[in-house]
């Protein structure tokens, strides 16, 4: 795969991250009540998903899957 293609994996990835970590304050903008069972559970797997991102094994498993960074020396390829 291409460095570029890895990158743009890499950017949808983080951008599902991002909206993700923004979800609870776009709920509490729209006024959209916290208790109802969808929000709550939509909160729940955007609070997963944000700590799952975080953790240093996941650059580990984003090599083995072909689209780690770190080791990229050959900026064309």
């Amino acid at each position: 795969m291409s460095t570029a293609a890895k990158r743009t994996v890499r950017t949808v990835l983080q951008t599902v991250v991002a909206f993700a970590l923004a979800l609870p304050a776009i709920v509490h903008a729209a006024g959209i009540p916290e208790a109802l069972p969808w929000v709550a559970g939509a909160l729940t797997a955007a609070g997963g998903l944000t700590r799952v991102m975080a953790l240093p094994s996941v650059e580990a498993l984003l090599d083995r899957v072909g689209l780690g960074l770190a080791d990229d020396t050959d900026p064309g390829r």
